[in-house]
């Protein structure tokens, strides 16, 4: 066999040239798979070989990727095996540095006598680092001259080799970036979802709109092609279906009630943790396998509604999709269901808690009635009664006694005024706060028969934002209505003015007033609800009284703008 001379050092620098000019553009390659068929087909033409390939490592150090061209067929091609020897690309890996055989006729290995192909002659071998980071080798078999591969060509590639490694580690940080940038998009729409999902939850107090809501929204955004909701019963050991959604199968189980030792729904509930599991699923007698195989269903994933340490009921999706669902979406899920765990407790707490205030309420009236109204009209029958057995004896005394029954009667109606006052429902129809004012002042001076006066603008007040404005309405009829409930006032004056940025009001009476430090046990919830009704719209609200001095009530909201301060008696 003829053996090529060396190069000389001009054409050498010429060929690197090239090659440096050739090898620019793979920096500009961010695809993984069509960068490595250019290096590949670079190599092939530099060197002049027949058959060139290269293998990258992957994460455990093996070749978990080979793409090789050869001249027959001038374009990448990814092989599951190499075509020149397993035993060879170890012996190559294995050294650590560029491995250059002549003639394997000449110069053979223990590898290529083993398990080189017959047609192989010579080879070339190149590692690809940066810095101490192994990519993979370069290979490439047969020089098409005939004459084997030469110092130059050697000198070539291992120079390719470099172009290579930086080329190759730019289109793996290429590939994290856009992995990470994929993984942030998602968590951002995740993110979104559980925003969009709590808002929406928020708002609803009743428990049957809450889980359609929440079912509807995991149904659209995962592309669910059915989801029920289980929850659990009163004996905190069984949960029924409480609702299903989709049209895929009617049911994804042969009943609607589980015990916590039954199918995926008691399993899940029991341990507090997601189940998954692919369609058909043999070990669960419960779910009817074959309609959900009908349906086109591939999987099941049962995640538990959990609330604190506590399992309320169980979320279960089928799925049209083969591939398992990733830790992603696992995670979404769960989430999803332990914030609808925790709404449907709030809800629940919500609904005792305003049965409860119910029944406080009655208990309140009933004690108000009891200890007023009912005190007072048995107290008429007795002074009648007296009255009766006066008549014949002192008809004088009797018609004074009468007289007196006939008062405390007018009494005990206008107490029942009050009464009817306070529990009728207010609002503002198409007035603006002052009108809607001067209309309850209007209406308690009518059924208490005591003095009241209302001042503030003539004008600027309708310009205040409507939440503001009712909660004033409001706050001044539970201050009159308890003035005439407990008060025994002659006057009550309303006191209605602005500053730049909040407007005030001042409902002061001369009534017996009351110990402040005993005002939940003197004025049951009404002080609460007005407090409560300035703090939700930004304001507060403040009481002073002392027994014989009367009762003060200063209550403020935020404004929109500077009212007119004009007064209008």
């Amino acid at each position: 066999m003829t053996i090529n001379t060396d190069l000389s050092c001009e054409q050498l620098e010429e060929r690197l040239a090239a090659l440096h000019q050739v090898s620019l553009e793979l920096v500009q390659d961010i695809s993984i798979e069509s960068l490595l068929g250019r290096i590949a087909q670079i190599a092939r033409h530099q060197a002049g070989a027949a058959y060139a390939a290269i293998g990258v490592l992957g994460d455990d150090g093996q070749i978990d990727r080979f793409i090789s061209v050869d001249s027959d067929k001038d374009w990448p091609a990814s092989i599951p095996q190499p075509s020149i020897g397993s035993g060879l690309i170890s012996a190559i890996a294995e050294a650590n540095r560029s491995v250059r055989v002549m003639d394997f006729n000449n110069n053979p290995t223990p590898a290529s006598s083993a398990e080189s192909p017959p047609k192989l002659t010579s080879l070339l071998g190149v590692p690809i680092y940066l810095g101490n980071r192994r990519f993979g080798q370069i290979y490439l078999t047969d020089k098409i001259t005939g004459d084997g591969f030469t110092p130059d060509d050697e000198r070539v590639i291992e120079t390719l080799a470099a172009y290579a490694a930086v080329a190759i580690s730019n289109a793996h940080s290429y590939d994290e970036l856009r992995e990470r940038d994929r993984t942030l998009t998602r968590r951002n729409q995740d993110l979104a979802l559980l925003n969009n999902l709590a808002s929406a939850l928020a708002s609803i107090t009743e428990l049957d709109e809450l889980l359609k809501t929440a079912l509807k929204r995991v149904i659209n955004y995962f592309d669910v092609e059915i989801g029920e909701i289980f929850l659990n019963q009163e004996d905190q050991n069984s949960l029924s279906l409480v609702l299903h959604q989709g049209e895929g199968a009617n049911s994804l189980w042969s009943q609607d009630r589980f015990t916590l030792q039954e199918s995926l729904i008691g399993r899940t509930a029991r341990s507090g943790n997601p189940s998954i599991v692919g369609i058909p699923y043999r070990h669960d007698p419960f779910l009817r396998n074959q309609a959900l195989i009908d349906a086109g269903i591939r999987q099941i994933a049962c995640f538990p509604l959990t609330s604190r340490s506590e399992v309320l009921g169980v979320l279960s999706i089928a799925l049209l999709q083969e591939d398992p669902l990733d830790a992603m979406d696992q995670q979404l899920l769960s989430s999803i269901a332990s914030w609808v765990g925790t709404t449907i407790e709030n809800v629940r707490l919500n609904i005792q808690g305003r049965r409860l205030a119910v029944l406080e309420e009655r208990e309140r009236i009933g004690m108000d009635l009891h200890d007023g109204i009912i005190q007072s009209i048995y107290a008429v029958g007795l002074t009648l009664e007296h009255a009766r057995l006066l008549l014949s004896e002192d008809p004088s005394q009797s018609r004074t006694r009468i007289n007196q029954s006939i008062e405390d009667l007018n009494s005990t109606i206008r107490d029942l005024r009050a009464f009817i006052m306070d529990m009728r429902p207010r609002q503002l129809y198409e007035e603006d706060l002052m009108e809607g004012l001067q209309r309850l002042v209007n209406e308690f001076q009518a059924n208490s028969l005591v003095e009241a006066t209302l001042s503030g603008p003539s004008e600027g007040l309708d310009s205040l934002p409507d939440p503001q404005a009712i909660a004033l309405f409001h706050i001044c009829q539970e201050a009159l209505a308890n003035v005439a409930k407990h008060a025994r006032a002659n006057r009550v004056d309303v006191l209605v003015w602005a500053t730049a940025d909040r407007v005030l009001m001042e409902v002061h009476d001369d009534g017996r007033g009351f110990d402040t430090r005993k005002i939940q046990r003197t004025l049951g919830h009404g002080i609460s609800n007005m407090q409560t009704r300035a703090r939700n719209v930004g304001g507060d609200l403040e009481i002073t009284s002392e027994p014989g001095a009367g009762t003060t009530i200063m209550a403020w909201v935020p404004a929109a703008q500077n009212l007119d301060h004009t007064v209008m008696e």
